[in-house]
């Protein structure tokens, strides 16, 4: 129960169909001011009020659950990591990885539940061996698929999506106004919650040891200077402050960071295009596909952002030699039409049609047109 109107809906959905159901709010900060506020956040104290009142409308139990020092190891703490680390990261998709579907699952599971409803636009098919599956919501608009293409074989069988076949998030606010849900106005979520203010930039700062170093042009030339590269981002436009404008006239993006030699390469806006995605960390949302588990080139859409549009692309997987020396596999994507200001650290959702087939972390995404490995330190 996150306080809005989609985890309401969901709660009374999943009474209606008999289920004996529980309100869960979770605590993911002990420290006031810290999550934001009004619509922005997703996990406050007038979250957590509006999520008691709900529970008390549909007359089912509510409990509060600390998760704050999880959260902060394992959303926080990972999200300025990556961010030092050159990387951009998605905390979302790390809440439901190693929070909603990690540790508040093991925690129902152990105390007798069986599964953790929640208000994601996502649907939960079963294949003919009984076999789950995840698939995008009917509501495309509203579609949540992306950020729950982490979960496993395992935790989708203990996950319920009550909103799957909604068509619209009309209609559901229509319905928790009808159920007399005070939520049924409510402005949806966005954004980082542990951010206050929005400035991730600034709240890296004081987080991140950053330091004055060069910005190179795409051939290798100084042309400014930069606070800190952690505090960049792949596509990036504003916030360069290049005196020297670029010989075309045009504006100049960031292409690439480079946090050991504390670089910023930026360039024309074409240079962004990639056509290869590599990702580690490869985890599949079900049963692995038959294809890749027998190193077999397959069909796929991929989609690199929460609200980007799929791309049809083959994907493929490959031995690589991971951190700690052991053989472990990347997933490879080639993409039908190139895709621009894509980032290591972003997460890559692979799908067939509807089905969510599984997920990497982008480590390298290789340009059309432009090396980056020809630009000298």
């Amino acid at each position: 129960m996150s306080g809005g109107v989609d985890s309401a809906v969901a709660a009374a959905r999943a009474v209606d169909a008999g289920h004996d159901v529980v309100g869960v709010h979770l605590a993911l900060s002990r420290m006031p001011g810290t999550l934001r506020t009004g619509s922005r956040g997703c996990c406050t104290v007038e979250d957590s009020n509006d999520a008691w009142r709900a529970c008390d409308k549909l007359d089912i139990p509510y409990y509060v659950w600390d998760f704050s020092e999880r959260f902060k190891e394992d959303v926080v703490d990972d999200f300025i990591a990556e961010y030092a680390a050159g990387r951009t990261p998605n905390p979302c998709m790390r809440c439901n990885e190693r929070i909603k579907f990690a540790a508040l699952l093991e925690k129902a599971l152990a105390l007798g539940f069986d599964a953790v409803c929640t208000g994601h636009y996502a649907k939960v098919i079963t294949d003919a061996e009984g076999n789950p599956e995840l698939h995008r919501a009917a509501d495309w608009a509203k579609d949540q698929s992306y950020v729950l293409g982490v979960l496993t074989h395992e935790q989708l069988g203990h996950s319920l999506f009550p909103l799957a076949d909604t068509p619209s998030k009309a209609e559901v606010r229509a319905e928790a106004e009808q159920r007399g849900l005070s939520v049924a106005k409510k402005p949806d979520s966005h954004d980082i919650c542990f951010i206050p203010d929005g400035d991730t930039r600034g709240w890296l700062e004081e987080r991140i040891e950053l330091k004055e170093g060069e910005i190179l042009d795409h051939e290798g030339n100084s042309v400014g200077s930069h606070p800190g590269a952690n505090a960049f981002t792949v596509g990036q436009r504003k916030g360069l402050k290049i005196g020297r404008p670029a010989s075309d006239g045009k504006p100049r993006f960031v292409l690439e960071i480079r946090p050991k030699d504390n670089q910023v390469v930026v360039g024309p806006k074409e240079l962004l295009s990639v056509d290869r995605l590599r990702g580690i960390k490869v985890s599949w949302a079900g049963l692995p596909l038959k294809e890749a588990m027998a190193g077999e080139r397959f069909d796929c859409m991929v989609q690199v952002r929460a609200h980007a549009d799929p791309v049809e692309a083959i994907g493929w997987l490959e031995e690589a030699t991971g951190e700690d020396g052991e053989s472990v596999r990347e997933l490879v994507v080639d993409v039908s039409d190139p895709l621009q200001g894509v980032s290591p650290g972003q997460t890559m959702v692979i799908y067939q049609g509807t089905r969510v087939l599984g997920q990497a972390t982008i480590d390298t995404a290789r340009s059309l047109s432009w090396d980056p490995a020809s630009i000298s330190s």
